[in-house]
């Protein structure tokens, strides 16, 4: 028989994951194309034959999501794979309804047939919306699991923008391993605050390799997701976190919704800043979807290093670029801190250079705020130069990258750091009850060498009585 066609649709990063653990290596199936979105500059590429395996030996062609219907039809497409987050259910069923009008079948993979076991217990953070608060809730979780005496490697959602051969197993450890590795500001966002606590992160391309190298180095491998993308590896612990300001976006986004209702703990964050029929849809929500999952409320802690310096200063806002882009989002922390301290919120569009004014014509919710993009150099020069020739008399940096090691401007940056904090202690205390009936393992490296490929029995989380 002849081997069933199929596209998969991505982003650069679940498409790969699914490729390799569903397709790879099966005469059976042969993939026609990856198609590319939501990310600049990652259409037009290959994905490589060392990767792809056997029977790709010229790789795999990267096209534009664009040119879906007429693949389908002129390579007799017989399914295409959804493989990207953050869409809305609509969005989803507009791709199926083009797949299925050019003749093919569509479908979702799920975590049964993409999840990967571990041999040591995974903590994972996963999100209903990109930027609902999920980076420092990581950083928080991985705090308190590393003060309880265990070793934590942090294993990031792939963002593999650039030569896939090289970043088939990525492991940083310090800055300078960010610059070697040519990091976009996407990626430094993500991988930096782990990295200035000491935490190692692992990223790349090759999943089933990513792992296996970090359990050598973990006690517990924390899964930090990216978007609202369900995690790759079996989670003994699955925290999601929901965003009030986004009421409702829970049950209406894809795969966020999953993982609202798959959730062991389920974290609204923002409590502090969000309007009170926000956190009570949320909050409704989760207990008619996930009645078991335990519920808890969270805020952001929004600091900056002098901040009565914004008063009545003309400010350029800056925010984390996918939270701005398809994360939906028209402000962040920098947002609300300058909000609070009567700045002047100067207009970026003004100043904005080449794709950065593209960027605000292809979202234009965005309004004055400059989101930091960055996925190439050219990208950085031309966020450079929005920033310089803007009238602003301070930058104040609600990324989660340091922006001043990227961009070299005559305003002062100010930085803005946002910490979750855990109202109540009440997620500390699930975190303890999970820490007790998952024991430390001091284990020589030889003997975890030789531990079977299984995960620990998954056990059940502490639930809170309501």
């Amino acid at each position: 028989m002849a081997p069933r066609k199929v596209v998969i649709l991505g982003a650069a990063g679940r498409d790969f994951h699914n490729f390799n653990v569903l397709y790879r290596g099966h005469r059976e199936v042969r993939v026609v194309a990856f198609t590319a979105a939501q990310i600049p500059d990652i259409a037009g590429r290959t994905y490589p034959r060392e990767l792809a395996g056997p029977g790709y030996p010229k790789g795999i062609p990267i096209l534009a999501e664009s040119e879906l219907a007429e693949l389908v039809r002129r390579e007799g497409v017989d399914e295409v794979l959804l493989a990207y987050s953050d869409l809305p259910h609509l969005e989803v069923m507009h791709k199926a309804s083009i797949a299925l009008a050019a003749g093919a079948s569509f479908a979702l993979a799920g975590p049964k047939a993409t999840q990967l076991r571990s041999t040591r217990p995974v903590v994972s953070v996963c999100a209903v919306r990109t930027g609902a608060g999920k980076s420092p809730l990581t950083r928080f979780v991985s705090r308190r699991l590393r003060e309880a005496g265990r070793r934590v490697v942090v294993v990031r959602h792939p963002m593999p923008y650039g030569d896939l051969r090289r970043q088939a197993v990525q492991r940083f450890a310090t800055a300078e391993d960010l610059d070697r590795a040519n990091c976009t500001i996407e990626e430094r966002e993500e991988y930096e605050p782990h990295l200035a606590e000491g935490v190692v992160v692992y990223a790349g391309v090759d999943y089933e390799r990513i792992l296996r190298a970090a359990e050598r180095e973990a006690d517990i491998v924390l899964w930090d997701g990216g978007n609202n993308d369900l995690p790759f590896f079996v989670s003994n612990l699955q925290l999601v976190v929901a965003d009030p300001h986004r009421a409702g976006h829970e049950l209406a986004y894809y795969p966020g919704e999953a993982n609202f209702r798959a959730a062991d703990i389920l974290v609204v964050s923002k409590t502090d800043s969000a309007p009170p029929e926000g956190l009570a849809t949320v909050e409704a929500n989760a207990r008619a979807v996930n009645p078991r999952a335990a519920l808890v409320r969270g805020a952001l802690r929004i600091q900056a290093a002098n901040p009565d310096q914004l008063r009545g200063r003309r400010v350029l806002v800056v925010e984390d670029g996918p939270t701005l882009t398809h994360g939906g989002m028209a402000f962040g922390a920098a947002t609300l801190l300058a909000r609070a301290y009567g700045a002047d919120i100067v207009d970026a569009r003004r100043s904005a250079r080449g794709s950065i004014a593209a960027v605000y014509a292809a979202y234009p919710h965005l309004g004055s705020v400059l989101p930091a993009m960055g996925y190439s150099a050219g990208q950085v020069a031309e966020l450079e130069a929005t920033i310089r020739d803007s009238e602003a008399e301070i930058v104040l940096d609600g990324s989660p990258v340091n922006l001043a090691r990227l961009v070299h401007v005559p305003q002062p940056i100010v930085n803005v750091r946002y910490d979750y904090d855990d109202l109540g202690g009440a997620l500390d205390a699930l975190l303890r009850a999970f820490l007790d009936r998952t024991p430390a393992r001091a284990r020589p490296a030889a003997a975890r060498r030789r531990a079977p490929a299984r995960a620990p029995r998954r056990r059940a989380v502490a639930r809170r009585r309501r």
